[in-house]
This record gives C-alpha cells, sequence and structure tokens, in this order.
C-alpha cells in the first residue's frame, strides 16, 4: 500500500482538506517516520464511521481519554494500509464483526490536535494526528463489546444526534463535515 500515492489521489471537499491534504504530503516527505507513535510530533490515525444498514444510526464508542462519544479509530502503528487499520479498531474497540467498506478511499481528511494526556499510566505529550477516516456498514443487531481500556460504552446514536453526543469542539466540526458529505451522495 502506498499511502503518499493514496493521499496524492484523495480529492479534498473543502479549504480546509486542501490545506491539509498539503501538510499529510509535507510530513510524509519530510518526516521520519509517520507511520508510528515513534514520531512523538506528528504520525498517521485511522478511523471508521460506522454507519447502520439503513444508514440513520452511526456506530459510537464513549472514548474514556476525552469523555466524549466519538468514532472508532486509532494509530496506525506502521501499517500503511488505512483502510484495514480502521477497519481492525472497528472490530477492537466495539466488538462488530461483519464491517465493510461503504467506499474504500478515504472519506475525510483532518490535522487533529491532541492534548497531552495520560494513558495506561504514562503520559503522552501534545501531538498531532494526521487523521485520515473511512465510512463503514454493518448490521444493527451485531452484538456489541466494550473495550474497558479504552472506552465505557458503545451504542447506536441517530445520526442527526451524533453532533450532540459529542463534547469536543473540534469533533463537533469533523462530524458535521462527514454527515454533511454522507447526505451529498
Amino acid at each position: 500500500m502506498n499511502l503518499k500515492k493514496t493521499i496524492e489521489d484523495f480529492s479534498p471537499i473543502n479549504k480546509q482538506e486542501i490545506k491539509d491534504k498539503e501538510m499529510f504530503l509535507y510530513y510524509l516527505n519530510n518526516f521520519d517516520d509517520v507511520l508510528t507513535r515513534n514520531n512523538e510530533i506528528v504520525h498517521f490515525t485511522s478511523s471508521a464511521f460506522v454507519l447502520n444498514k439503513t444508514r440513520d444510526k452511526v456506530l459510537m464508542i464513549y472514548h474514556n481519554i476525552y469523555n466524549s462519544w466519538g468514532w472508532t479509530g486509532g494509530h496506525a502503528d506502521g501499517d500503511s494500509d488505512l483502510l484495514q487499520v480502521a477497519l481492525r479498531e472497528v472490530t477492537e474497540e466495539t466488538g462488530v464483526n461483519n464491517v465493510k467498506p461503504i467506499i474504500s478511499d478515504i472519506f475525510i481528511i483532518d490535522t487533529l490536535s491532541v492534548l497531552g494526556h495520560e494513558k495506561k499510566g504514562k503520559y503522552i505529550p501534545a501531538h498531532i494526528h494526521l487523521s485520515v477516516a473511512y465510512l463503514f456498514e454493518t448490521d444493527e443487531t451485531e452484538t456489541l463489546l466494550i473495550k474497558e481500556d479504552e472506552n465505557s460504552n458503545v451504542k447506536w446514536i441517530p445520526i442527526e444526534q451524533v453532533v450532540g453526543h459529542s463534547t469536543e469542539p473540534h469533533m463537533k466540526i469533523v462530524y458535521e463535515k462527514i454527515i454533511n458529505k454522507i447526505k451529498s451522495i
């Protein structure tokens, strides 16, 4: 999987994504190891916005670190196939197994600031996530499981209530962008 080509082929939908795409390519060309957390300044993450089959609900988790409802996702940890990273994270964080991409291309991109925080007894300094997100679908009747070291709840939220469930102002903007893009396709 050629991540640089994948980012080059991505079609931005607004000014923010145009600029973020430029920055993603800059970091890929000029920084070492942007696929692992060894780069403590900036690294890739991959997330999943998971819809039910009728596409009126979103599968969300309650993140322990951020104290907010949000999408599933995680660090690339050396894997340049970010679609597979997003898929793996959905399964790990929700217990859902039968997940499929609605679109196999990157759906949105964002440069996300992460505040310093503690995880598993270790302090993680502030850094930047080069966030790519994919759009997935699964059956709403699948059994849901909580991954207790990362989240404290998993549930289906009506798509029109997703933004209101987030307590993170910057993520509200991201979720609004995703929902508006979904409505346009």
